[in-house]
């Protein structure tokens, strides 16, 4: 069909037409459908329509279930210290840090989907300790600073991991300059 807005021929000769309708007045009785209640003229109320909580499997009045008003999917009920895996959040946020540094946050980025607090403190771990190991791969030449390097990312593992651990029960954020920056505008964007 040609949709021109100047065309030499009327587009309604070259449509397709529908089939007339049937004249027959024997219908085929559909098994599905309810026989026409003839008594009344009023359609409304001839048929009568099953209660809403019918179209839900769970009882109603708990908020969740057909027509709740709630625009965010249930995101009223969710609890800020669940995690994906069986641990207690201050024990995850710890094991940012604590397991092989970056490769632990990386992990638990992989991992953590439902706590935002342990999702920062995994970006926090990845990206400092990658710098870390870079700055390692720089200074390596030198033990001296190798061993400098090295206990003050014992120290600063201590420190992170201690703080992880103590404001999981406030959720509070302990960040680094430039790094926990970063890390909490990663999650704030998930």
């Amino acid at each position: 069909m040609d949709f021109a807005p100047y065309q030499d021929t009327d587009p309604q000769t070259t449509r397709a037409l529908s089939p007339p309708p049937q004249r027959s007045t024997s219908r085929s009785p559909n098994p599905k459908s309810p026989p026409p209640n003839r008594g009344t003229t009023d359609p409304f109320l001839a048929s009568t329509l099953p209660a809403p909580s019918h179209f839900t499997d769970e009882p109603r009045g708990d908020g969740r279930g057909f027509g709740n008003t709630d625009l965010e999917g249930g995101r009223s009920n969710i609890n800020l210290f669940d995690t994906s895996l069986p641990l207690r959040l201050d024990h995850e946020a710890m094991l940012a840090y604590l397991l092989l540094p970056p490769a632990g946050g990386v992990f638990l980025l992989l991992v953590e989907h439902k706590s935002d607090y342990v999702r920062f403190h995994a970006w926090q771990s990845a990206l400092v300790f990658t710098a870390m190991f870079i700055i390692h791969l720089i200074f390596s030449p030198s033990p001296v600073l190798s061993w400098i390097l090295f206990v003050f990312d014992l120290g600063l593992i201590t420190f992170l991991t201690f703080h992880a651990y103590q404001d999981a029960n406030n959720l509070d954020r302990i960040e680094l300059p430039f790094f926990g920056g970063l890390a909490s505008s990663f999650v704030d964007a998930e």
